[in-house]
């Protein structure tokens, strides 16, 4: 049978949960049957008959095996589990937006410094700029809040906080943000390619507890970016985001 280049590829994450390994071999199998059907190398195959070849209906199937175990996919965007409540894990917390916060069990938290500075959660930075990014945190979690700022506008200083690693969602409004959080995704993700090219302050893969919609909040940007041979390594380096105390 075919060998596939996710066959050999050194860049390949680390195995996941069996069911979802067995998912992907099913993927793979269906690839490599189809290449085997077509005759031809790879490159023939990719940029010839393969969408013909492969069928949406095939690819359901094995999708449906997989749901059929109970296994259910966790949401980078809100739309995901809207659309299809019956593939996606139900979105935990309140949909009040002035109680809302997004709440990672990992998220780095620790109590407030000599400035008033509580650490509340930690991500990969895009790019090192020469300081720190200090703004207020406004989520932006569907559409609503982004036909809100085209037609209002964006606040001043506005720190996006995002589930969407892909960057569609907030694409329009953009280049208005002083920083963004993206509670998904990886430096190379849409969103941090956009935010670098930009030249907005981002931190990717955000892990955040405790930050509420109108916080000041700042990102340590100054801090190191994260490369891709870190991830591989399997390194953090991750850099930290602060709650600054309440004025009032």
């Amino acid at each position: 049978m075919a060998r596939l280049f996710v066959d050999t590829d050194k860049f390949a994450d680390s195995e996941g949960p069996p069911i979802v390994e067995a998912f992907h071999s099913a993927l793979k199998d269906l690839v490599r049957r189809k290449l085997d059907e077509s005759g031809g190398d790879w490159n023939a195959f990719v940029f010839g008959k393969a969408q013909e070849l492969i069928t949406a209906k095939e690819i359901a199937a094995v999708e449906a095996r997989l749901l059929a175990t109970g296994h259910r996919y966790t949401v980078s965007a809100m739309i995901s589990q809207r659309e299809r409540p019956d593939a996606y894990k139900p979105v935990a917390g309140s949909e009040d937006p002035a109680t809302f916060s997004f709440e990672h069990p990992d998220a780095r938290v620790e109590a407030a410094d000599a400035q008033g500075r509580e650490v509340r959660g930690q991500g990969d930075n895009v790019v090192q700029g020469k300081t720190n990014t200090v703004g207020i945190a406004r989520y932006f979690r569907n559409n609503d809040n982004v036909m809100h700022c085209l037609n209002e506008g964006v606040p001043d200083n506005t720190i996006a906080i995002i589930d969407d690693s892909g960057g569609t969602l907030t694409a329009p409004i953009l280049e208005k943000f002083k920083g963004v959080i993206c509670a998904g995704g990886t430096i190379r993700s849409h969103l941090g390619i956009l935010t670098r090219e930009y030249g907005i302050p981002c931190l990717m893969n955000a892990r955040i507890s405790g930050i509420h919609e109108g916080d000041t909040v700042e990102l340590e940007t100054a801090g190191p970016a994260k490369t891709g041979e870190m991830y591989q390594r399997g390194e953090d380096g991750s850099v930290r985001i602060w709650k600054h105390a309440s004025k009032n």
